[in-house]
């Protein structure tokens, strides 16, 4: 869930969000076009519909678990390296 700033500053028609955070899951909404000479994925225009939510979506709560789970085990490896001294 992202929460959506209305401006004069920005045009009717264009929405702005940048994809360097998973947790926005901006990334998912992205088309499967990519660019010829590198494959990147193309993040500057897709079509998107903005409508008001109360609560996040199923995506973004199982991506809200999963990342909890990986800091979890990156928190016990963490321990388990400065107890063990290496």
């Amino acid at each position: 869930m992202l929460h959506a700033k209305i401006s004069e500053r920005i045009q009717p028609g264009v929405v702005y969000t940048t994809f360097h955070f998973p947790e926005s899951g901006a990334n998912v909404i992205r088309t499967d076009s990519s660019d010829w000479a590198t494959n990147c994925p193309e993040y500057k225009m897709t079509a998107v519909q903005v409508l008001p939510v109360e609560q996040p979506s199923q995506w973004q709560k199982d991506y809200s678990h999963f990342n909890t789970q990986q800091l979890e085990l990156l928190n016990m490896r963490d321990v388990a390296t400065t107890t063990s001294g290496k």
